[in-house]
Formats: structure tokens, C-alpha cells, sequence
């Protein structure tokens, strides 16, 4: 490459000329192979896939790090990616770069999905009006629940305020009574009334 031939006063690299013309017609003869020849076969990569574990996004919400220099990445504020090493700020762009195709193509997959079959349809709307079933199930359940609930309470307070009037009726009709009782009693003594300038005869 550089030869060190030459005076000791010139300080200049020097360079063989005949050995790096060699690597550039090299270069360009590989250049030509790739483009009159076939390409390099693509890399095969999986079909998109679920996620098979839940994404924890919650963990480190409200609490405080403190954080230095010599902090590792894992441990710096935000969401810490171990596929790609990379750490992000919030909740959302995790996300995203989760569902991104960086990430997936670090994980071996490409952003393609697997073609259904239409027994694959079938199976999933299967599952789905099943669980659609039970759940309406349930909700008819405890909703009829909680109506038979409210009907008796609903009655138990309308017994309660029948019972009350029923009761004033009583303490009405007993007063009345006793001021009748009373009014008697008085005409028979020979008092007209007790203070009142009314004679009743």
C-alpha cells in the first residue's frame, strides 16, 4: 500500500498505484456479475405474528429514578426496547415502535400477514358469537338481577310509606277523639271550655 521509500526529508504517504487500480477493476467486475447475473436471494423472514406476552406499560407509572451517568440504558427514564436497544420517552411511540417495522424485522418478521382460509374465518366468528353469546348471558343475568333488586326495594319503600300514612291516620283519629272525650268530660263537670270566652251549651 504506502511504500516508506524515499528521502527522509519527504514526509508524504506513497501510494502503489498498480495495487489499488487492481481492487477498483476488481470492484467493478463484481458490480457488473450483480447486475448481469441474478441478485442476491432475499432474506426470508416470518409472517407478522400476535404477541404472545402482554406489554407492561404501567410498571414504572408514578414512580421516580434517579439517574446518572453511569446509569445503563435498560435503567434510563422511559421504555426501555431490548430487541433493538433503544430507549423511548413515552407510552405511545413504545408502541408504535413496537408495531413498527424496524422492531419486527429485528425480531425476524416481516410486516406481511398470513392469508386466512375460510375455514379459519369460520372458526374465528365461531369463537366470536360464542363469546358474544356468554357475555350477553351474563349481562341478562345480572341485569335482571339488579331490576328484581330495585322492584324490592322499590316495594319495600312503598310498604314503608303506606305503613307511615297508615299510622298518621291512626294518631289523627285518636287525637280526635280525645279532644271529643275531652270536650264531654268538660260539659259534664259544668266547665264550658278551659280559657276560651266561647260557651257552648
Amino acid at each position: 500500500m504506502a511504500s516508506g521509500s524515499g528521502s527522509k526529508t519527504d514526509f508524504r504517504r506513497k501510494w502503489d498505484k498498480d495495487e489499488y487500480e487492481q481492487l477498483a477493476q476488481k470492484r467493478l467486475t463484481e458490480e457488473r456479475e450483480k447486475k448481469d447475473g441474478k441478485p442476491a436471494p432475499p432474506i426470508k423472514r416470518e409472517l407478522l405474528r400476535h404477541r404472545d406476552y402482554k406489554v407492561d406499560l404501567e410498571s414504572k407509572l408514578g414512580k421516580t429514578i434517579v439517574i446518572t451517568k453511569t446509569t445503563p440504558q435498560a435503567e434510563m427514564g422511559g421504555y426501555y426496547c431490548n430487541v433493538c436497544d433503544c430507549v423511548v420517552k413515552d407510552s405511545i411511540n413504545f408502541l408504535d415502535h413496537i408495531n413498527g417495522k424496524k422492531h419486527q424485522r429485528n425480531l425476524g418478521m416481516s410486516m406481511r400477514v398470513e392469508r386466512s382460509s375460510l375455514d379459519q374465518v369460520k372458526k374465528r366468528f365461531e369463537v366470536n358469537k360464542k363469546k358474544l353469546e356468554e357475555k350477553q348471558k351474563e349481562y341478562d343475568f345480572e341485569e335482571r338481577m339488579k331490576e328484581l333488586r330495585e322492584e324490592a326495594s322499590g316495594e319495600e319503600k312503598a310498604k314503608a310509606y303506606r305503613k307511615e300514612k297508615q299510622k298518621e291516620k291512626k294518631r289523627k283519629a285518636e287525637e280526635d277523639l280525645n279532644f271529643e272525650d275531652e270536650d264531654e268530660m268538660a260539659a259534664v263537670m259544668g266547665f264550658s271550655g278551659f280559657g276560651s270566652s266561647k260557651k257552648g251549651h
